[in-house]
């Protein structure tokens, strides 16, 4: 399998602090890395590099390379607009736009241009809803406010909004931190089978999340990683005895 993105020695740092120490990460192809570790750890930090959005916090300065399909997304010519639609981003809490349920999901299409006409904008929000597991709960509903919907449809609705504009990777920090079990079963079956499509990276406190849902796991603690493998052996077999103790619930 091919390294869809790779990281290369990646120091990020907030002013005066280092938040991130030397990460070096290949994430393959149409596959799910999950990435834990205790709070603080840089886990998301690290997931906000992929798509730039550290870009936005004053002071923050980070050195290393980060590849997406080879070309480095720290390329001063890069046009950060078309980085962010390669690479989507669903939050720890829902934020649907006031709009609309139709209109969330049309917004990204609209704004890229990614239709001709009426038809073919209604055939991308129907698809990017089935395939996040929505339509048959809403298409009775689609010009309902977004707001009206549970918080697990919202978080839904988020991960159709942001498969609408066909991205290759999709970013998950922390996704299901907010839901209950049964709105976090929806996301977790959902994240299997967007993973033929996209290649997605999870950060999750929930080590068991991590367990279901990936193919692969890094470890990270005080801002480095300790450990990264299949996530079959980082469960059951880890090389690191720090791995194994934050596993087991030793500490984090």
């Amino acid at each position: 399998m091919t390294s869809k993105i790779s990281a290369k020695n990646i120091n990020l740092f907030y002013g005066q602090k280092q938040a991130l120490f030397d990460i070096n990460l290949d994430f393959k192809e149409h596959s799910v890395t999950a990435l834990i570790g205790p709070s603080g750890c840089g886990k998301s930090s690290f997931l906000r590099c992929i798509n730039r959005m550290n870009d936005t916090i004053l002071g923050c300065k980070i050195e290393g390379e980060i590849t997406l399909d080879g070309q480095n997304v720290y390329n001063q010519n890069l046009d950060l607009v078309l980085l962010r639609a390669s690479v989507g981003m669903v939050f720890q809490k829902p934020n649907p736009f006031p709009k609309s349920i139709y209109e969330n999901v049309a917004y990204g299409p609209r704004i890229h241009g990614l239709f001709q006409n009426k038809k073919q904008l209604d055939e991308i929000v129907e698809s990017s809803l089935t395939k996040a597991g929505l339509w048959k709960e809403v298409k009775d509903r689609l010009n309902d406010q977004a707001s009206g919907l549970s918080g697990g449809q919202q978080q839904r609705l988020c991960i159709a909004r942001t498969i609408a504009i066909e991205p290759e990777v999709i970013l998950m920090d922390e996704p299901c931190s907010a839901l209950d079990p049964i709105a976090t079963a929806k996301i977790e079956e959902l994240i299997d089978e967007l993973k033929d499509n996209f290649t997605i990276i999870i950060v999750t406190h929930s080590m068991q999340q991590a367990a279901r849902v990936s193919n692969m796991t890094a470890f990270f603690n005080m801002g480095r990683i300790v450990e990264y493998d299949t996530t079959d052996k980082i469960f059951t077999n880890p090389n690191n005895q720090q791995t194994q103790d934050y596993i087991t619930g030793r500490f984090g």
